[in-house]
């Protein structure tokens, strides 16, 4: 609840940041509101519970933010990259690439089909969404998102229309998607050093092709139908026959070294560090000079039998102490998805619409990087920080309430109904110099 509070009360400077994007004043302050309400004790985030919150009779003015307002979300995502860089940005990062899904009871909204969506484990009815994080030792944060057509929409085009998808927008696979957003990464210069992700996109043998064309590190997994190009013999051999060979080799061969093994911690869980025996193999070396490729193993310390494959690519020298936390660092999205579900209502929204969809998540995943700046501010050791305090112009631009700042939820409502639903700042509760 600090956090929140924290949060709330720095929304005018990120509200400052994409106030340009909006072609009229009432919706600059609509997005202001929006945020808030993303990070206010509201138990769901949706347009009703949000409008109730403010002190409104209908979500009107949400859904006209969210559906047809004057701004492009494309332009704030790049405003919310390059706000993750300054607050978060660090040379060592990884670019951790993942998809979650958000189950869906209707067939109306954009891109929802039965598909397997990651947030529930399962095949359901459900829209998919690729992100893009970025961990670095300050915290996570999202990057970009992509909404996930499958083939039955991009092969109607009449049911594509009623939704708002563009014309140019065909069908493309995850890791095309991926490919498409890491490009933007690596354009806008975010400093990484590292791309990891799943066996979805670490099976794409383009995708991996293209990351060491640009001399990109990455860390990605494999499943079991993948070949690989062992450097020993320079023949294809299937990853689920390597890990059959690696599961006969005794645990302690692999604890003495039998396997060029090392006993690792793939970064910190809930219960403490993360340890698996580890082993990588060599395998051909790229085009790239000075660069390395390897097939990475991580078997489980209690069960033997649990095996993942990694395939990993980085400079000459690089060792398996280096690789492993990367390989780790993909949990991170994970964690971020649920902060953003859990949170700042990822999953809660009620619209249908291309557009309306670009438009929630991309304000979502300004809350969430907005609450994760705050957290590490508050972590960080030295002198209490007091809130930071607008600059004139702001004031003048920003004269959306201060609700969860100034006073309780229920002063708020009062002041707003006493206001006619007018758009100026109720008196504070507070004075200056309480602030």
């Amino acid at each position: 609840m600090a956090a929140l509070r924290a949060a709330a009360d720095e929304v005018p400077a990120v509200a400052a940041r994409l106030g340009p994007r909006f072609a009229r004043a009432e919706a600059r302050q609509r997005a202001q509101v929006y945020l808030r309400g993303l990070l206010s004790p509201v138990e769901r985030k949706n347009g009703w519970q949000l409008a109730e919150a403010a002190g409104e009779r209908t979500p009107y003015a949400t859904q006209h933010l969210l559906g047809r307002a004057d701004w492009d979300p494309d332009v704030a995502r790049d405003d919310l990259r390059a706000y993750v860089v300054e607050h978060l940005g660090d040379p060592g990062a990884v670019l951790v690439v993942d998809e979650t899904g958000f189950v869906k009871k209707g067939m109306a909204s954009a891109g929802v089909a039965k598909q397997y969506s990651g947030s529930v484990g399962k095949v359901e009815q459900a829209q998919v969404g690729v992100f893009l994080a970025y961990a670095s030792p300050k915290g996570v944060a999202f990057l970009d998102r992509t909404l996930y057509l499958p083939e039955e929409w991009t092969d109607a085009p009449a049911r594509c229309q009623r939704v708002g998808i563009p014309d140019g927008v065909g069908f493309a696979t995850k890791p095309q998607l991926a490919q498409v957003q890491l490009e933007r990464a690596l354009q806008a210069r975010v400093p990484a050093a590292w791309v990891t992700a799943d066996s979805v996109y670490g099976d794409d043998r383009r995708l991996r092709m293209w990351l060491e064309a640009h001399e990109q590190a990455y860390v990605l997994a494999v499943s079991g139908k993948e070949d690989v190009n062992v450097a020993a013999t320079w023949t294809q051999r299937r990853v689920s026959t390597l890990l059959k060979e690696l599961q006969a080799v005794p645990v302690a061969a692999w604890r003495r070294g039998g396997v060029a093994a090392a006993v690792l911690s793939a970064g910190d869980g809930a219960k403490g560090p993360r340890l698996y025996d580890w082993s990588r193999l060599p395998l051909v070396p790229p085009l790239q000079a000075g660069y390395e490729r390897w097939c990475l193993v991580r078997r489980s310390l209690s069960d033997p039998d649990d095996l993942q494959a990694y395939v990993a690519f980085a400079p000459e020298g690089t060792d398996l102490a280096t690789l492993v936390p990367v390989a780790g660092q993909r949990g991170t999205i994970e964690v971020a998805f649920a902060a953003a579900t859990g949170e700042v209502g990822l999953d809660q929204y009620e619209v249908r619409s291309w557009t309306g969809w670009y438009r929630h998540v991309t304000l979502v995943l300004f809350a969430q990087a907005l609450l994760t700046v705050v957290r590490q501010h508050l972590s960080a050791p030295g002198p209490a920080r007091g809130p930071r305090q607008k600059g004139p112009s702001q004031q003048a631009a920003w004269r959306a309430p201060r609700r969860w700042a100034q006073g309780s939820l229920a002063t708020f409502r009062q002041q707003r109904r006493a206001q006619q639903g007018r758009w100026t700042r109720p008196a504070p509760t507070t004075t200056p110099s309480a602030r």
